[in-house]
């Protein structure tokens, strides 16, 4: 499994994220690639300690912890899969800026990758490094393959 830490997984995200454009045409779903660069960018904020998330009823954190491993196993990712409320982008956005907000938010996780205490996630708890690394790039390359990339 990719992992965000590797050198050849980052260089690959980066890499894929000069393909997409503005313009790029999304496969499924409902975001355009400006949102959805906006929308990759608040799990890295999460895992960096930038952003706080919403905190969810404990009925909501006990029956997502049945998927967590899903999050970071082999497996792909179903198309269409719900994503919590602070997550979600309505409004337009820059896609100039949001681009490069998940680059230099890709980039300064990657530096991390050596890291050995991570704050619990605020749905599904404690996550080695090696899990937040497969994790982020899981998310990054689903929605990558989201348009095309």
């Amino acid at each position: 499994m990719n992992s965000i830490f590797t050198l050849e997984s980052f260089d690959e995200i980066n890499t894929r994220l000069k393909k997409l454009n503005k313009n790029s045409n999304k496969q499924w779903g409902t975001m355009d690639a400006s949102q959805m660069l906006a929308h990759c960018c608040e799990p890295l904020k999460i895992a960096l300690g930038l952003e706080k998330s919403i905190q969810e009823p404990y009925l909501k954190k006990l029956i997502m912890g049945l998927f967590k491993h899903k999050l970071y196993d082999d497996s792909t990712w179903k198309k269409n899969l719900p994503t919590t409320d602070q997550f979600k982008i309505f409004e337009n956005k820059n896609f100039d800026l949001e681009l490069e907000s998940l680059k230099s938010l890709a980039k300064r996780i990657h530096q991390e990758k050596n890291k050995t205490e991570w704050d619990a996630h605020p749905i599904f708890g404690k996550f080695t490094t090696e899990q937040w690394g497969k994790m982020q790039y899981k998310h990054l390359d689903h929605h990558l393959k989201q348009f095309g990339v």
